[in-house]
């Protein structure tokens, strides 16, 4: 076992997006497990939108990150020592494991082990972690899967309609979003997954079909809350049409994990859910990530690949 631990810091706020000036990467010993505690070698690092919120000074549903502290991150690893009961050498665990190359946390910052699924170990932060439990609850929850998605740029509508099953994909660049969204949804949208806000929703909610459901899980693309910006009301939208607008964080369905995972697992082991992921090598990436993210870089769930995570 090398000596240090390479860990991603954040050294500044970032004002808007995250970019890769506002971390650092420094090394540290590796620690040893006091009792009760278990030490993990993290193998993939998750990337989340949600990150741009986690940096910010203003606390939305979980406290900021502070200056100096590890940047917050569920990760995938194996226990490399445990003095916690429960958790031994070899096991695959993923949790709230911090952009670092080693974790030593007490078992509540632990999700889950992982069992042999015989599916990539990537999966469980991706299609079998918070972006596919989050697609669950919403869709399972409060609405249905429906067959028309907004997607960015040509290369990512074409993997809706030929990958991912949609019956017709629309660029949220696209010249008329209005007209697109008429002419593939003519009887109006009964299904609305935002994880946007802005503009894509503006132009939806004029489009919402009588018993609409609208599940809002993100607000990607406002640049901040403070001040409250200024828009279209959804009022009129929602009393006219009848329609309900939920908001969603997935962390309150904590309890129902294990078996929406279960479900999952299964739907991707036969084939009738797929997934695609961006994968980065080496933790000196993590830094720029974010960013990247909001550029639409990513083709896919977006994770960091540790340099021992074939050993």
């Amino acid at each position: 076992m090398t000596d240090m631990n390479r860990r991603v810091l954040l050294k500044s706020r970032p004002s808007g997006i995250p970019q890769a000036e506002n971390f650092e990467i420094v090394d540290t010993p590796v620690p040893e497990p006091a009792d009760g505690e278990v030490l993990i070698r993290n193998l993939y690092l998750s990337v989340e939108p949600a990150m741009r919120g986690w940096v910010s000074a203003v606390a939305n549903y979980a406290e900021p990150v502070a200056l100096g502290a590890v940047m917050r991150s569920l990760a995938t690893g194996r226990v490399v020592a445990s003095r916690a009961a429960g958790y031994q050498a070899g096991d695959l665990v993923t949790g709230w494991l911090g952009w670092q190359e080693y974790a030593c946390v007490r078992p509540q910052a632990i999700q889950r082990k992982l069992p042999a699924s015989g599916l990539p170990i990537s999966t469980s932060l991706g299609v079998l972690g918070l972006n596919g439990l989050t697609a669950y609850f919403g869709l399972l929850d409060i609405g249905r899967p429906q067959a028309v998605g907004i997607a960015g740029g040509a290369t990512k509508t074409q993997l809706c309609t030929e990958v991912f099953g949609y019956d017709a994909a629309i660029g949220y660049k696209a010249d008329d979003l209005d007209r697109a969204l008429a002419a593939a949804c003519p009887r109006g949208v009964d299904i609305y997954f935002d994880n946007t806000a802005g503009a894509i929703s503006d132009a939806v909610l004029g489009h919402l079909a009588v018993g609409a459901r609208v599940i809002v899980c993100g607000t990607a693309s406002v640049a901040s809350w403070s001040p409250m910006p200024q828009g279209p009301r959804v009022e009129r939208h929602l009393l006219v049409k009848r329609a309900s607008m939920h908001g969603l964080l997935v962390m309150d369905h904590e309890a129902r994990y294990p078996d929406a995972i279960e479900e999952l697992s299964q739907w991707v082991s036969a084939g009738r859910l797929r997934y695609r992921e961006d994968i980065q090598d080496g933790i000196e990436q993590a830094p720029g990530a974010i960013a990247g993210l909001y550029r639409g870089e990513n083709l896919g769930k977006r994770l960091i690949r540790l340099q021992h995570a074939a050993a």
